[in-house]
């Protein structure tokens, strides 16, 4: 093997890599917000709070839908025909055979980073959010506290 060919490899393998990564912390942001939404209702359908506290809180449970939204995005298969399996899925195998006859790595390697950058971007926007929606929630208990707990 050449240096730019194992290169490439290294980065086809880097790349790949990072795509998994994105996908695992995804997840278990995904499965974290489940249990906070989870226990938001669980919260709010048992105890009788300050209205203030339901509107502030209200609004953090809305933002945490946000969130899911953003990571069941960032997560959404790319069945669009890019590199990989859903491409040959369409094709016979004789032109899967033809195209493992030609180096397409460096093509690969771009069209990955440039969805796990975007993944990237999503999970960043995701994890920006939470902390906003446990603010808003954090504000909630306190309205609901100070507030005298029950209206």
């Amino acid at each position: 093997m050449t240096t730019p060919d194992i290169a490439l490899t290294a980065a086809h393998a880097e790349v790949k890599a990072e795509l998994a990564r994105t996908d695992t912390k995804a997840s278990l942001l995904l499965a974290f917000t489940g249990a906070a939404l989870a226990a938001v209702w669980t919260i709010a359908s048992n105890t009788r709070l300050h209205p203030a506290a339901l509107v502030v809180g209200g609004a953090g449970a809305v933002v945490l839908l946000g969130v899911v939204a953003l990571l069941l995005r960032a997560v959404r298969p790319n069945l669009g025909g890019g590199a990989g399996f859903p491409k040959w899925a369409t094709q016979t195998p004789e032109e899967i055979r033809t195209a493992f006859t030609q180096d397409r790595r460096a093509e690969d390697i771009a069209g990955l980073s440039r969805i796990s950058v975007a993944k990237f971007a999503r999970l960043q926007r995701a994890i920006d959010l939470t902390y906003v929606a446990g603010g808003l929630l954090l504000a909630a208990a306190v309205i609901a506290v100070a507030g005298g707990g029950a209206w």
